[in-house]
């Protein structure tokens, strides 16, 4: 653990420190105070950007015990006696300072890894093929950006032999600072494509701002068929930028020549010729990105010197989820599993996650003997079981014969601790059987199988599944949240189980992005989602006369339409003697379904203008057709007439509120409609109605697999009513999907597509129950159990709905509660 003495930091850093001159050493760097552990030795960052201000949270971090704080601006120093403050025009230049500081102080191989895809692979299978030869340090997950960089390379400690950092950028000029702060001694470009180009210019400026992270750097390993990115190298070897080139390819004049490959089974055997040596190695994955990537890893454990015997690990590299998945679980369980690696940084970070999540489940966790310790074993189960103390973790089964040592450590923490020398063990123990209404972390080395316990504790084993992406919803409301500005407020509509997706996840993961409210249909789901542990303000769409004491009791805030609604609700909160109730009036200025007309809005004001019993906390709209074009001028008449009725209201009641008329494509395409707060709804899931010209990722996936594959000849009918008949000998896929899973009936009979292996396949025949037929005639290679997409950002959802004649969102909210919904998380 790394200690920094605190009168260190504005030597290093330049910045001027102000209030407590109390000694001390930092051990932790803090970005995000949800995620404080030891607040003792924890120095804060408080970084200012378009989605918040870490400046509002010093306080409440004093409250817990941090004492050093690096800020632009200096708080009341009598309320924080003991603070130290280290000032400075810019927080993430000292991060980067410091960081870049702490790394000048080791003389060991670093590897820096970049380009367009790959990097986390590259350097999780580097880590799986050299750990047992090397005590190594390795960046979190991704944590490849401007912040991420610098809290990576904070991890080196003396132990270490070996760093993999990866560093990723987004604009022209990112890549100097991340260069300062890694230092790379050993340089791997994967490839350069377009992904994340939208800060350059050309392809030719990414590729160089790129290249120039490995300025400095000894050897720089890449593949030499890449013409664009051999060039760019070479130009650098020759100006000295850098001292050598280690190239692999199938092209001549490459250092490690791939002669060719073969398939067997599952595996791809690697056929190379190094220095006129044949060789060969066998990976288990046959796509040309996966053999690229092995190739990266072959070619640095060969420059590091590693041992022939490193072959062997090469032939059992792991397939990455890189994700998170949190899943239901049986028994009310709420599964997150990250079955892959154990090390004590991924274990720290997998309970970070867990912690983040608002469940009010009792917390249990599942974990293997931790791997790669540097230093004290002791030191790091003592860690871990006071980190699960802090985050109210109650049980513990623990596998693994590493483990038995240090069980005390967890028992002395009051948790409940089972232990299991093997999983196969672990999977007989009827308290992990019995588990029931708890949220479970399932976090291990991959040679521990936990992906087993994962399984046996899943409530569904429908193939058929439901993707949703939390980092790509989280990206989409940032992007709105930016474009929208820090006045404009943002409530997300969650109704309909969040389009499809799941409410809790959605509502928990933007409760965690600051979303200002949150909208559902119907007092049931607020009332679920507070239960869940979600605290944000919640507006209920559909008020009902039999859900007043509901919507009082779990503080849910009703939107009023109608005089008899408005009535009946002033009537209880009379009765019940409570004042000042937020609630929400609609109007109806066009869509003519719910909300109050002119004529409603003056009986209103002469009725309750002055009622203490309710307060109004917003007045809204519905647009009729803000992403059509056609329809600007009707959507500007329906805005002239919400302002008009809003004036009026206003003037009656003698206070201000909130207004709020745009959906997600009028938030984009009509500015004038954002007022002082805008309603997501499926823009947040990547679906852009409104053409908004944001960089949308769509969030939601539909996969199934083949059960069977048949082949049926020319003249023979396939599916119910004889409804297609084979104009030729074909070949017939059978996948695990139909009508009650919400996959549109509409689509049978060659009116839809689904992708398999890069490539669309039409339907044929009707889409039965639970079962749908696919043409795959003009398929190659294909087999049973293939994964089958039916929409997701490869194949959209926006076609899809096209071809069922319909829309996105009956699409998405149409997929049955029966298709488990699986969860993943950057």
């Amino acid at each position: 653990m790394n200690h920094l003495p605190v009168d260190d930091i504005a030597r290093y850093t330049g910045a001027t420190r102000v209030g407590s001159l109390a000694e001390g050493s930092i051990s932790h760097l803090l970005i995000d105070s949800r995620k404080l552990l030891f607040p003792e030795s924890t120095l804060f960052f408080a970084i200012r950007t378009d989605r918040g201000d870490g400046h509002l949270y010093v306080e409440d971090l004093y409250r817990k015990g941090v004492r050093h704080f690096v800020v632009e601006k200096i708080p009341e120093l009598s309320t924080l006696p003991e603070a130290s403050f280290y000032l400075t025009s810019d927080v993430v230049q000292v991060l980067q300072k410091l960081a870049a500081t702490h790394r000048m102080q080791f003389d060991i191989p670093v590897i820096g890894i970049t380009g367009s895809n790959g990097k986390t692979i590259v350097k999780e299978w580097l880590y799986h093929v050299l750990h047992a030869a090397k005590n190594i340090v390795r960046s979190p997950r991704s944590y490849n950006s401007q912040l991420g960089v610098p809290l990576s390379v904070w991890q080196l400690s003396p132990e270490h032999e070996l760093g993999i950092f990866e560093a990723g950028v987004s604009k022209k000029g990112e890549m100097q600072n991340l260069n300062s702060i890694i230092r790379p001694t050993i340089g791997i470009m994967t490839n350069i494509g377009d992904a994340h180009s939208e800060g350059f210019d050309s392809l030719a400026q990414k590729l160089e701002e790129k290249c120039s992270f490995f300025e400095g750097a000894d050897t720089v390993v890449y593949c030499k068929d890449h013409a664009n990115i051999d060039q760019q190298l070479n130009a650098m070897l020759a100006s000295g930028k850098i001292k050598q080139l280690l190239s692999w390819g199938k092209q001549p004049g490459a250092n490690i020549r791939l002669c060719h490959t073969e398939t067997k089974g599952v595996q791809t055997i690697l056929h190379l010729e190094e220095k006129g040596v044949r060789t060969q190695f066998s990976i288990p994955f046959q796509d040309q990105a996966a053999i690229e990537n092995a190739m990266h890893c072959y070619a640095t454990a060969r420059l590091l010197e590693i041992d022939q015997a490193f072959l062997k690990s090469l032939e059992d590299l792991p397939p990455l989820q890189m994700r998170l998945e949190l899943k239901e679980g049986q028994q009310g369980c709420t599964l997150i599993n990250d079955s892959y690696n154990a090390d004590l940084t991924g274990v720290v970070s997998a309970i970070e996650f867990m912690a983040l999540q608002q469940e009010t489940k009792q917390r249990t966790v599942v974990l293997s003997a931790i791997s790669g310790i540097n230093g004290s074993p002791s030191a790091a189960y003592q860690q871990i079981a006071r980190l699960l103390q802090l985050k109210g973790v109650r049980k513990l089964f623990a596998v693994g014969k590493a483990f038995s040592e240090h069980l005390h450590f967890f028992r002395e923490a009051g948790m409940e601790v089972s232990f299991h020398e093997e999983t196969a063990f672990l999977l007989k123990d009827p308290a992990l059987l019995s588990l029931r209404n708890e949220l479970v972390l399932i976090k291990g080395a991959r040679k521990y199988g936990l992906e087993q316990i994962s399984q046996r504790l899943e409530s569904k084993n429908h193939q058929t599944r439901l993707e949703v992406d939390l980092s790509a919803i989280a990206s989409n409301f940032n992007q709105f949240k930016e474009t929208m500005g820090p006045d404009t407020k943002i409530m997300a509509m969650v109704k309909a189980f969040s389009y499809g997706a799941g409410s809790f996840e959605v509502a928990n993961l933007l409760q965690f992005y600051h979303v200002d409210q949150i909208a559902v249909a119907y007092v049931d789901e607020g009332v679920e989602l507070r239960k869940a542990g979600i605290t944000v303000p919640i507006m209920v769409m559909n008020t009902e006369l039999q859900g007043f004491q509901s919507l009082v009791d779990h503080n849910l805030e009703p939107e009023l339409y109608s005089m008899e609604i408005i009535a009946a609700l002033h009537a209880y909160l009379k009765a019940e003697g409570i004042s000042f109730f937020p609630v929400h009036l609609k109007l109806d200025t066009g869509m003519h379904r719910l909300g109050l007309d002119v004529a409603d809005c003056t009986v209103f004001l002469e009725k309750y203008a002055h009622a203490r019993e309710f307060s109004i906390k917003s007045v809204f709209t519905h647009l009729v057709a803000a992403e059509d074009p056609a329809s600007d001028d009707f959507t500007h008449q329906q805005l002239d007439r919400f302002e008009q009725m809003c004036g009026m209201i206003q003037a009656g009641l003698g206070y201000h509120f909130i207004r709020h008329a745009a959906n997600t494509a009028a938030s984009v395409r009509h500015p004038r409609a954002a007022y002082e707060m805008v309603r997501l709804g499926i823009g947040m899931y990547g679906i852009d109605t409104g053409k908004s010209g944001l960089l949308l990722q769509e969030s939601v996936s539909l996969k199934t697999t083949i059960a069977q594959i048949r082949k049926v000849a020319k003249g023979e009918s396939v599916g119910y009513g004889r409804k297609a008949i084979v104009e030729r000998d074909s070949l017939i896929a059978t996948i695990r999907i139909g009508y009650a899973d919400g996959f549109p009936r509409t689509l049978g009979n060659g009116n839809g597509r689904v992708w398999i292996a890069g490539k669309t396949y039409p339907v044929i025949g009707n889409v039965c129950m639970d079962m749908t037929m696919i043409d795959i005639t003009e398929s190659s290679g294909i087999g049973l159990e293939e994964e089958v997409l039916i929409f997701g950002p490869v194949h959209s959802i926006v076609q899809v709905a096209k071809d069922a004649g319909t829309i996105p969102y009956e699409i998405m909210t149409g997929i049955s509660q029966r298709v488990p919904r699986l969860y993943l998380s950057a």
